[in-house]
C-alpha cells in the first residue's frame, strides 16, 4: 500500500521551509518500518522506489510546481529509472536522502535521489520525469518559465548521457 500518511507527514514537515529553485537539492530524513521489509528483511527494492517519492514530491512543492500544476492543470508522471543498490538497509534505520534535479532536455527533467546512511550511500536512483497535461507532454522550458526559473539546463553529467543514449536504443515495445 502507498504510504500515504508518510507522505501527508513530509508534505507537512516542509510546508514552511524555504523554497527551492530548480537546481537546489532537497534533504530528507526517512526510518524504515516494518511494512518496507521484504521477506530478507531488509527495505524492499520495490518499496525503496516509493520512499523516493517522499522526497521528490515535497522537493517539487518546494520549488512550487503545486501552485503552477493546479492553475495549468499540470502534472508529473516518471517516464524510467535506474536504480543502484549498494548497501543492506534493515528494520529501523535511519536513512537521510537527497533529491535533486541534475538537468533537463527538450522533454525530460533528470532526477537523482541517493539515500545515506552516515557517509555511506545505500542506494542512488536516476530517474527521467516528465511534466504532462491533457494534450500531452509539456516541455520543461516552459515548466520553468511557468515557475519564474526560465534558464538553460546545465550539462547533464557523461554518465546521464549515457544512460539516455543506451535507454534510446532499447527496443518498444519490447518482444512478448
Amino acid at each position: 500500500m502507498y504510504p500515504f500518511l508518510r507522505m501527508a507527514k513530509e508534505l507537512w514537515k516542509f510546508r514552511a521551509a524555504p523554497k527551492l529553485t530548480i537546481l537546489q537539492p532537497h534533504v530528507s530524513t526517512h526510518r524504515i518500518w516494518p511494512q518496507d521489509l521484504d521477506i530478507w528483511n531488509e527495505l524492499n527494492n520495490g518499496r525503496t522506489l516509493t520512499l523516493f517519492d517522499l522526497g521528490r514530491i515535497p522537493m517539487s512543492v518546494r520549488m512550487g510546481f503545486k501552485e503552477v500544476a493546479k492553475a495549468k492543470g499540470w502534472g508529473i508522471t516518471v517516464a524510467g529509472n535506474s536504480l543502484r543498490y549498494r548497501k543492506r538497509v534493515t528494520l529501523g534505520q535511519k536513512l537521510t536522502q537527497v533529491s535533486r534535479v541534475l538537468g533537463w532536455d527538450a522533454r525530460f527533467v533528470y532526477v537523482e535521489q541517493s539515500f545515506w546512511r552516515g557517509e555511506d550511500c545505500t542506494a542512488q536512483m536516476l530517474l527521467r520525469s516528465a511534466f504532462i497535461s491533457k494534450a500531452g507532454m509539456v516541455p520543461p522550458s516552459e515548466v520553468l518559465a511557468a515557475l519564474g526559473q526560465a534558464q538553460p539546463s546545465p550539462d547533464l553529467p557523461e554518465w546521464v548521457s549515457a544512460w539516455i543514449a543506451a535507454d534510446a536504443l532499447r527496443p518498444w515495445p519490447p518482444q512478448r
